[in-house]
């Protein structure tokens, strides 16, 4: 079974589990709460997170066991017409794409990270890449601060590449390209950029090492690489406490 399939069935257990759980505990702790479906709702998706937890499914997604059925009894209360609910669908779909099969939810890389990342770059001009742009804010920041240097994302959602595409229009050194990163070959690049989750870290440090040229730098947002020891990490001075873990290449690509 794949992962992404592996995925799919934990989530779906989470979710039928935490409803019997849910509904043997009110059945038994008090059965008038029965007529209160948005209760038992909440304590579905308390139950679910938690199973889900247990069942080693990644940390985002036990806020979507927790609030996905609560949400859906909201939403039936709004009255709206089927074409709402198939309008919604489609816009998640298009922003945030398989990440069932990634496992790489949709992050935003802050300004104050971008001014961060600015001080990692090499004096002289350079070729940079944002795996998994979204819509490309912090490609758009380095450029207009970096003239000099090419800057390449590349994002698999539909509309946040669309909106990359639009939004760095004009800029000269700024090229943004749809499709699956991991066939995006990193040797070209003296700094490669990644916002992703903890899943994928160590299969881009294998890739990273195999295709990177010596002495150039992989930066990691917020998720380190287990095993690997990072050069140095970089605090941003923002609300979440970003850090910046860089991996400089010290062997020549396989």
């Amino acid at each position: 079974m794949s992962r992404s399939s592996s995925l799919l069935r934990n989530a779906l257990i989470a979710q039928i589990l935490g409803g019997i759980v849910a509904i043997a505990l009110v059945r038994v702790a008090y059965p008038q709460g029965l007529d209160a479906p948005l209760a038992i709702a909440g304590l579905q998706g308390v139950c679910a997170a938690l199973i889900g937890n247990w069942l080693g499914l990644p940390k985002w997604w036990l806020v979507i066991h927790a609030g996905f059925l609560p949400a859906v009894v909201l939403a039936s209360r709004l009255e709206l017409a089927p074409g709402w609910y198939l309008a919604i669908f489609i816009l998640l779909l298009l922003v945030y794409w398989r990440t069932d099969r990634s496992r790489v939810p949709l992050y935003l890389s802050n300004a104050a990270t971008a001014m961060a990342l600015l001080e990692l770059l090499p004096a002289e001009p350079c070729r940079v890449i944002d795996l998994g742009c979204g819509p490309g804010g912090l490609l758009r920041c380095l450029a207009q601060a970096r003239p000099d240097c090419q800057f390449l994302g590349v994002e698999h959602a539909p509309l946040p590449w669309l909106w990359a595409r639009l939004m760095s229009w004009g800029q000269a050194n700024v090229q943004v390209a749809y499709g699956d990163f991991w066939q995006q070959h990193l040797g070209p690049f003296e700094v490669v950029y990644a916002f992703l989750s903890p899943h994928p870290m160590p299969r881009l440090m294998a890739k990273a090492r195999m295709e990177m040229r010596f002495g150039t730098l992989l930066v990691s947002n917020s998720f380190e690489v287990p095993g690997a020891v990072a050069e140095c990490v970089v605090e941003v001075a923002d609300r979440r406490v970003t850090q910046l873990y860089c991996y400089r290449m010290s062997a020549a690509p396989a």
